[in-house]
C-alpha cells in the first residue's frame, strides 16, 4: 500500500514563506515525477510545480520566481518552498507522485490528502 503524506500547511501573512512536505512510504519501486497541486472550494484543481526523478522542474506561471520544488530520492520526498506569498495563494495544495510498486507493471498516480495553506493578514 502506497501512501503519500503532506505537512508543513498553515496560516502565513501576505509576504511570508512556507515549506511544504511530501513523503510517500509503503511499497514503492520506482518514482517518476512527483508534484504539488491546489485547490480552491468551488473550483478545479490546479498545477502548481512538477519534477522529475532527474531534477527537472516545470511551475505554473502564477508561482514562476517565487516557488521552488524539490525532492530527496533517498528519502521519496518532494518539497514546495513557497516565498513571498499572496492571499491568492490560500488553497489546499496536493501533492502526487507518478510510481510504480513491486508488484505492479505499470506506474500509477498517488495523490496525498492535501494540506491546507492560509494567506491573510
Amino acid at each position: 500500500q502506497v501512501q503519500l503524506v503532506e505537512s508543513g500547511g498553515g496560516l502565513v501573512q501576505p509576504g511570508g514563506s512556507l515549506r511544504l512536505s511530501c513523503a510517500a512510504s509503503g511499497s514503492i519501486f520506482s518514482i517518476n515525477f512527483m508534484g504539488w497541486y491546489r485547490q480552491v472550494p468551488g473550483k478545479q484543481r490546479d498545477f502548481v510545480a512538477t519534477i522529475t526523478s532527474g531534477g527537472s522542474t516545470n511551475y505554473a506561471d502564477s508561482v514562476k520566481g517565487r516557488f521552488t520544488i524539490s525532492r530527496d530520492n533517498a528519502k521519496n520526498t518532494v518539497y514546495l518552498q513557497m516565498n513571498s506569498l499572496k492571499p491568492e495563494d490560500t488553497a489546499v495544495y496536493y501533492c502526487n507522485a507518478f510510481l510504480r510498486a513491486p508488484t505492479h507493471l505499470n506506474f500509477r498516480l498517488y495523490w496525498g490528502q492535501g494540506t491546507q495553506v492560509t494567506v491573510s493578514s
